[in-house]
């Protein structure tokens, strides 16, 4: 038996490591003798769960002393241990609980579902805690960072000598999880360790969400969800392979094309601010807005605007197109869809041609839901050339609901703004009925487009220079349309301003009619509706999944996509799989009904967006 000790909080704990039957025998007695709480972790070679190179290296146990690291990657009676434990745990505490639900499901034949049901996972109490990553002003969701906060601030002294260690062998973070040692001191302590701070950091951040009067319903809501993400991770998308290859191939040459068209305007890397900066001002632009540095802008939206482009691409018609301008965007644009989707597409894919996208069920501040590796929920809004790669499974059609105007819903709901909540009710296009109140019985369709951002804006703090830069009205037109949206909808401006003032009284941060948790920023106190809206919107798709889990539609889902769910059905039985989601997703909110629309596909998920397969 190796074992090794660590100070944490004062306290010294064990980490044992078994080497043998005899050591196992004694492993086996502690986790039968077990009548509380056991903390869980593995280590891997990776992240790419269902990577075919992809493996399961060590499972731990652990308590608030001491730590039991089994070597799985040993096989035989190692694995034979670590499955005993795992099966008869009656509660189980992970950070991060997804990650290693999957990974036992796909390496160990540990079912999820078996696991989810006896699962706390502190990652989620942390988030219902303080939402804001460290970037935002919270400590984030990191195992390590939480314990240096809640546990011991020497904490993440593992961590960086386990970097030191693969440094010191040439490795980098991403290799050396695969190379290092099984029997390397250092991986076994870190490996132990992570389920002692697992352990300690679970009992306190339960303690603060009884201080601070998160609901308990909250967090089984959460867990709820993150199982149901995790089954949709783990059932993953079918990939045209072929076509994913080509398209691969084709935005390399379209992104060579277009920085060729910049390099003759002086621009020799689309990715040189200062050369687009510089060449836009030589052909007699006007560069006005600086970064934080001083630096002129030439951010996405500074460009498409130059380029008479709106946020979907479509030509505004405000202005000449910058011929630069437009060339920078292309380029830019063709080389991310090649790296970040195709080429990742190609890299993530399985055995089976499935990509896995990680769905991360509460990563916004709002708890607003994330796809990643693949970034799935960060495609293009209005194009079909990604979405063609992804398929339906075999006799089967892509399906997508989303719900209709679900933000502005949220908005009349939570502000009982009565002329919005009338005209929804009716059954009214909302956009056109604010036009009809702004802009009276004339209306033109740019102005609707306009009353539509102006809504958008409202929710998400937009201002006139931004709803001016995106429809390409004037500024001063855009001021005097959101003049006459707030006479037409005062209640939204007096929410917001209460909303404000109850956020600043509460210490900076406003809670959700779920009990969710909204840290505002002191010098943003203005964005509070913009998380409330978010949040509760969020949490509106959430009670949707919920709903469809008790259905039995999971099996059919694919992806949840902010306002929208993805699902593959089939095609014999799509029209009453399309009514039974519909129906999942309707319900009313404080008197105003959230509704969806499901739209049946072809073979492709790009189908749904104009793609002929």
């Amino acid at each position: 038996m190796r074992t090794y000790q660590h100070v944490i909080a004062g306290d010294t704990i064990t980490v044992r490591v078994p080497e043998n039957d005899h050591d196992l025998d004694e492993f086996d007695r502690w986790a039968s003798s077990l009548r509380g709480p056991v903390a869980l972790d593995t280590e891997t070679s990776g992240l790419d769960i269902y990577s075919p190179h992809f493996r399961l290296r060590t499972v731990q146990f652990g308590t608030a002393r001491e730590a039991w690291v089994i070597h799985w990657e040993k096989g035989g009676a190692f694995r034979g241990s670590a499955l005993r434990a795992l099966r008869n745990a009656e509660q189980l505490l992970i950070h991060n609980a997804p990650f290693d639900w999957l990974v036992l499901d796909h390496h160990a034949g540990v079912t999820l579902e078996s696991l989810a049901p006896r699962t706390l996972d502190t990652r989620i109490l942390s988030a219902l805690i303080d939402p804001r990553q460290a970037g935002e002003g919270g400590t984030g969701h990191a195992l390590k960072p939480l314990s240096a906060r809640w546990v011991d601030p020497a904490a993440p002294d593992t961590q960086e000598g386990l970097t030191e260690v693969f440094r010191a062998f040439g490795w980098t973070k991403a290799t050396g999880w695969s190379r290092i040692s099984l029997n390397h001191p250092t991986y076994n302590l870190y490996a132990g360790l992570d389920t002692v701070l697992t352990a300690r950091l679970a009992p306190v951040l339960r303690e603060e969400l009884r201080r601070l009067d998160v609901p308990d319903q909250l967090t089984e809501y959460e867990h709820q969800l993150a199982r149901i993400c995790a089954q949709m991770q783990r059932t993953g998308i079918l990939l045209d392979q072929q076509y994913t290859r080509q398209l691969v191939t084709r935005l390399g040459v379209e992104a060579q094309e277009h920085a060729d068209r910049a390099r003759r305007y002086g621009v020799e890397s689309v990715n040189s601010p200062a050369q687009i900066a510089e060449a836009l001002t030589a052909m007699g632009e006007t560069l006005t807005e600086r970064t934080g540095n001083g630096a002129l802008k030439v951010d996405k939206p500074v460009l498409l605007a130059l380029a008479d482009l709106d946020d979907d691409w479509n030509r505004i018609g405000a202005r000449t197109p910058n011929p630069l301008a437009d060339a920078v965007l292309k380029s830019k644009r063709a080389g991310k869809w090649r790296q970040t989707y195709g080429q990742t597409f190609l890299e993530t894919v399985d055995e089976n041609s499935r990509v896995h996208p990680s769905i991360n069920a509460l990563q916004a501040r709002t708890g607003r839901m994330s796809a990643t590796r693949p970034a799935l929920q960060t495609l293009p809004s209005s194009d079909f050339i990604i979405r063609r790669a992804l398929l339906a499974d075999d006799g089967q059609v892509m399906l997508s609901a989303d719900f209709k105007a679900v933000e502005l819903r949220v908005l009349a709901a939570l502000a009982d703004v009565v002329k919005m909540k009338e005209a929804i009710n009716a059954g009214a296009d909302l956009h056109g009925f604010t036009a009809l109140q702004v802009f009276g019985p004339n209306y033109t369709e740019e102005q609707r487009d306009l009353c539509k951002s102006i809504g958008f804006g409202k929710v998400y703090g937009g201002g006139a220079l931004g709803i001016s830069r995106m429809s390409g009205a004037p500024v001063a037109a855009v001021q005097r349309a959101i003049d006459a949206y707030d006479r037409t909808y005062p209640e939204v401006r007096r929410a917001s301003k209460r909303w404000q003032r109850e956020a600043r009284n509460a210490g900076f941060v406003y809670v959700s009619p779920t009990g969710r948790r909204l840290p505002v920023d002191r010098d943003k106190v203005y964005a509070v509706t913009n998380y409330l809206c978010q949040s509760t919107a969020r949490d509106v798709l959430g009670q949707a999944l919920i709903q469809m889990d008790e259905d039995g539609l999971t099996p059919h889902l694919r992806l949840p996509i902010h306002d929208e769910v993805l699902a593959s059905v089939p095609a014999a039985a799509a029209p009453e799989l399309a009514h039974e989601i519909e129906r999942a997703m309707t319900f009313p909110i404080w008197g105003v009904p959230m509704e969806a629309n499901a739209k049946i596909g072809g073979r492709s998920w790009g189908s749904l967006y104009g793609a002929d397969h």
